[in-house]
């Protein structure tokens, strides 16, 4: 296969910044190419050259054998270049057929849309995909994974020669990457060329024909999947072998440190009851739409809880939001980093000191010489890899937002911290760093609950594991020999739920 799309020595400056360093990428015809390198990379920034959101300072794009310019969005739509987000691109109020078309109705004339046609190309595309989706329907009455699917027909109406995917499988079940992966290989089989970014390196070795690394902003290598191995494409990504994937470290237990006793909150939390230890860590398993999320939110008061009770340390304390939460002594690391955990227009400063103002003087009186020293400190214990304290959180890697967010809860000394997907979306250099973290508050005696959908995370780094199944609680087994994945999954379907 000929090289179809080559972008050689790409440069591009941000201020105090070089996120490429003469960056080369060539993609075949009708092959699915990984891109790989940790978070900061500059895997994204590269695509948003690709995609026309960012222009490059240096370098030169070739598409089909010809040098172009892509210096808008237009330009890469011109060119049959298409990406679909982490975070969908879709209208939620209107139909899929409308988004499919969006910006580029098909029209009987000057003045009208030919609705009736619109909707039968529509479903012509959606019926391609093997997809059941009614074009008719509105998009926020589709779930994750049929709004995805929504994106891709979207590209192929404007017959994509190139499809960017980014992190496609992070929001999807394990049924619904096989049809997305479906779809890629169908993609291929018409010589549609896609470009797949996931720290999800399993996928990777299942999908994926070749593989560019990055680190650093800078080319490490390109290699033929068939021809590697997982060991050895973590060694280019993060520069050094990662015996450990789970760092496990063992502290001996104190008391009871938070005890939850029969939570019900809305259809997904009924009856839940658990303690953790000072310095444990609590696993959380459970398929998607088992109630975990819903129960963390309940304890942390950002969902109203029905009935229940909490106690931090022995003590019964009354959560109706989250700063009754925090004043207890409980943080939580959402899932939702950019939604919930950070705020994206402020400082990375700002969102670390968010919830511990306090310590800082009044707001009439702050002593801003304490928090500058306190944010540096915590940028440089957690390794931030930000140009600056005052740099806006929206434009940090995901691994680095993430860190911000721990930060504002080791700040905020909190007894108790939850995890709600702790390493979702990044890299594998950058899950064994958070990992180390939730290490040093265990040795500080924290109670940590961690929710994940990975079972080897859960496996690895817990003390013991509570699994969920429909809102309730079907087992809690200490982490020892006797646990596995089978008996996970079992308790997970339902299992035995008297054994609770």
């Amino acid at each position: 296969m000929a090289e179809f799309l080559e972008m050689r020595g790409i440069v591009k400056k941000f201020p105090g910044v070089l996120a490429l360093d003469h960056v080369n990428l060539s993609v075949k015809k009708g092959e699915c190419h990984a891109l790989l390198g940790e978070n900061g990379a500059g895997k994204s920034t590269l695509m948003k050259i690709l995609s026309g959101a960012y222009q490059k300072d240096e370098g030169e794009i070739f598409f089909d054998g010809e040098k172009v310019e892509i210096n808008s969005s237009h330009d890469a739509q011109r060119l049959c270049i298409s990406t679909i987000y982490q975070e969908l691109n879709l209208t939620e109020q209107l139909t899929v057929a409308e988004n499919i078309f969006m910006g580029r109705q098909i029209m009987k004339n000057r003045f009208m849309v030919d609705w009736s046609r619109m909707f039968t190309e529509a479903q012509k595309l959606l019926d391609d995909l093997g997809v059941d989706i009614d074009a008719h329907t509105l998009v926020r009455d589709l779930g994750v994974a049929h709004k995805q699917m929504v994106e891709v027909a979207k590209s192929l109406s404007i017959n994509s020669k190139v499809l960017i995917m980014d992190e496609p499988t992070a929001p999807l079940t394990n049924r619904e990457i096989k049809t997305l992966f479906d779809t890629i290989r169908m993609l291929k089989s018409r010589g549609v060329s896609v470009i797949y970014i996931s720290h999800r390196l399993e996928e990777v070795m299942e999908i994926c024909d070749r593989a560019t690394i990055m680190r650093d902003g800078c080319n490490v290598t390109e290699l033929n999947v068939a021809d590697t191995n997982l060991d050895e494409i973590i060694r280019y990504m993060v520069g050094r072998e990662l015996k450990e994937k789970f760092p496990k470290i063992h502290v001996e237990k104190g008391d009871v440190r938070l005890r939850v006793e029969k939570i019900n909150a809305g259809k997904q939390v009924k009856d839940i009851s658990f303690e953790v230890h000072s310095g444990e860590i609590l696993g959380i398993a459970g398929l998607v739409g088992a109630g975990r999320t819903e129960t963390a939110r309940a304890i942390f008061g950002m969902d109203p809880k029905e009935s229940g009770e909490i106690y931090i340390d022995g003590q019964k304390v009354e959560i109706h939001q989250p700063l009754d939460a925090i004043k207890a002594g409980i943080g939580f690391v959402t899932e939702d980093r950019k939604g919930e955990g950070l705020v994206l227009t402020m400082s990375v400063a700002q969102n670390i000191t968010l919830a511990t103002l306090d310590k800082f003087g009044a707001s009439a009186h702050m002593n801003l010489g304490k928090e500058k020293d306190t944010v540096n400190e915590y940028i440089q214990s957690l390794k931030i890899k930000t140009p600056s304290p005052l740099q806006l959180a929206r434009n940090l890697s995901g691994g680095n937002q993430q860190k911000v967010v721990l930060a504002k809860w080791l700040l905020s000394d909190s007894k108790v911290i939850i995890f709600d997907e702790p390493t979702r979306g990044i890299d594998v250099g950058a899950k064994i760093e958070v990992y180390n973290i939730i290490n040093s508050l265990i040795q500080q005696g924290v109670a940590v609950v961690m929710i994940s959908s990975e079972m080897p995370e859960v496996m690895g780094m817990s003390d013991r594991v509570a699994v969920m199944h429909q809102g309730e609680i079907t087992g809690v087994f200490d982490n020892d020999e006797t646990l596995t994945q089978e008996k996970i999954l079992y308790y997970a379907t339902g299992g035995d739920k008297h054994t609770a």
